[in-house]
């Protein structure tokens, strides 16, 4: 069933009934919408869109930090058969402006948040975009756009009747270009479907659940793990805010019961706990059945500490790629409590190999690169067929990470394959290393990168963030890691901030620039 009458049969179902909810904690707002109200707002998305001209094929580009009018635009673009193209919020005017460019877009939507960039790069927009939509303060809204109000006021009469198909194209989402230029990744109307299965298969959301949503919804990982509430009509809660008594405030009153969570968030949420700037028994959280994390690996003392502070939670994590339709592809399993640092096994309907350099098959516990084929793998790279041939192969995708499975058949995570660090004719995991430096009672969050060495081609260098207000010096990371392999224990510490994107990924490139070639601060060769 396409997404699309997924939302109709929720408005038939369940009308009256709360879909979104809303909350900004520093402007003290709340919001909600009814699932009718959000049937009839994506309808009138659809056809102010197709009085624009807007027909089936055509590419939308959705602009806009999270908000309650997101999804019910991004489900009207979607009934109008033109295909939505969520950006990311932190993109650059350049970066937008190629983004726009690849998918030859007609249409933007966008927030007030944008203007600027927007203005900057008009001209070159102006050659394939006719309708800029805006929402947000009207005094504000720039002379060439219109108002989203105003828009959906003045729509078609009728909704337009497109002839959709499952294998239809649906999405362009953009990689999060952590390893270059972001790719337009092709997803289609089956893939949306299968991730709204795989999700409620693997966290089993009732009509009773409430989904509480924090990360971006440009991403798929934010907007597929609510499919799963979306799925048997369950309402969701998008907060606008990241503080720990905020997240947690929301969950007491919302009554919310599944979360899902990045973790730099995490460790927050447990560092106000530890602090007392957060008292538990101030909340209602008893209803608060699952947290999960997923976008990054998951520091296996971070969920023993967790279960301590939170012993009756559900716990999972999830394993995914744009190019998979998010997350899901490989999850632990909330059963599996006892394999917490695996990522987990092939979800539900997916297949996995691990492949040496030419695809062969590697022997059992060796690192190779982790392929998986199912129905959320993209089309293509859109635009980019060499990129397209490089990692699809009958329907077999290459995830660009190195894995292992262990005799118990859990594939655990080893690290990126751009991220390996060879050293003296070593290969050194980063998340390894990571993982272990994240079990110090002091440490925040830890990023290992490789720097340049004459003597040994790369040495590792761990940046390390302490928690607040904790003192940490360079002999005491060292005397720890004194329990590590010689040849992995960093060979330079840095201590300053870990920078993670809106997805919660290490900015590695970030790090890699910000302290190559800094001799002078540091001693490569140490």
């Amino acid at each position: 069933m396409l997404i699309t009458e997924i939302l109709a049969r929720n408005a038939r179902m369940y009308a009256e009934e709360t879909a979104l909810i809303e909350r900004v904690p520093d402007r003290n707002l709340r919001k909600t919408i009814t699932w009718l109200a959000f049937d009839q707002q994506a309808d009138r998305v659809a056809r102010a869109l197709a009085a624009r001209g807007i027909v089936k094929g055509d590419r939308v580009v959705h602009l806009m930090t999270n908000c309650i009018e997101w999804l019910p635009i991004y489900f009207g673009i979607l009934r109008t058969g033109a295909w939505a193209v969520p950006l990311n919020f932190r993109f650059t005017a350049e970066t937008i402006q190629s983004c726009v460019a690849t998918a030859e877009a007609k249409a933007i939507f966008f927030g007030e948040e944008f203007i600027g960039r927007l203005t900057e790069v008009k001209p070159a927009l102006d050659k394939t975009v006719s309708t800029y939509i805006f929402i947000g303060d009207e005094t504000v809204r720039p002379h060439w756009s219109e108002s989203f109000e105003a828009v959906l006021d003045n729509p078609l009469p009728l909704a337009p009747r497109i002839d959709l198909q499952l294998t239809d194209a649906a999405a362009l989402y953009f990689t999060s270009g952590t390893t270059g230029m972001p790719k337009a990744t092709l997803l289609t109307h089956r893939n949306l479907e299968f991730a709204c299965y795989v999700e409620n298969r693997h966290h089993l959301q009732s009509h009773q659940d409430n989904f509480l949503c924090l990360p971006p919804l440009y991403h798929t990982g934010a907007k597929m793990h609510w499919f799963g509430n979306f799925l048997v009509g369950a309402p969701a809660v998008i907060l606008k805010g990241i503080e720990p008594r905020q997240i947690i405030e929301a969950i007491s009153e919302e009554g919310v019961t599944v979360v899902w969570l990045l973790v730099p968030w995490a460790l927050d949420i447990l560092f106000a706990i530890q602090s007392g700037e957060l008292k538990l028994d101030d909340y209602r959280l008893d209803q608060w059945r699952l947290m999960h994390i997923g976008a990054q690996p998951v520091p296996p003392s971070l969920i023993k500490e967790w279960k301590k502070v939170f012993p009756h939670h559900q716990y999972d994590t999830n394993y995914g790629l744009t190019e998979t339709t998010g997350p899901g592809c490989i999850h632990l399993g909330m059963e599996n409590m006892h394999k917490v640092g695996a990522i987990g096994r092939p979800g539900f309907d997916w297949e996995y190999r691990i492949v040496a350099e030419r695809d062969e098959a590697v022997a059992a516990g060796t690192p190779g690169e982790l392929m998986v084929r199912g129905p959320g793998v993209m089309t293509a790279y859109y635009g980019n067929p060499k990129a397209t041939e490089d990692v699809l192969t009958d329907g077999w995708l290459k995830t660009g990470d190195i894995v292992r499975e262990d005799n118990d058949g859990f594939i655990w995570l080893v690290d990126r394959k751009k991220d390996i660090i060879i050293t003296g004719g070593e290969n050194i995991y980063p998340v390894e290393i990571e993982d272990f430096l994240q079990s110090h009672p002091r440490v925040m969050d830890v990023a290992v990168i490789g720097l340049p060495s004459l003597r040994l081609g790369e040495i590792a260098a761990a940046v390390i963030q302490p928690k607040p207000g904790q003192d940490l010096a360079s002999v005491e990371i060292e005397t720890f890691c004194q329990a590590l392999p010689r040849y992995k224990r960093p060979r330079r510490i840095i201590f300053g901030e870990v920078p993670r994107n809106p997805t919660g990924k290490i900015e590695k490139p970030k790090l890699r620039k910000q302290y190559t070639g800094k001799a002078e601060s540091f001693k490569i060769d140490g």
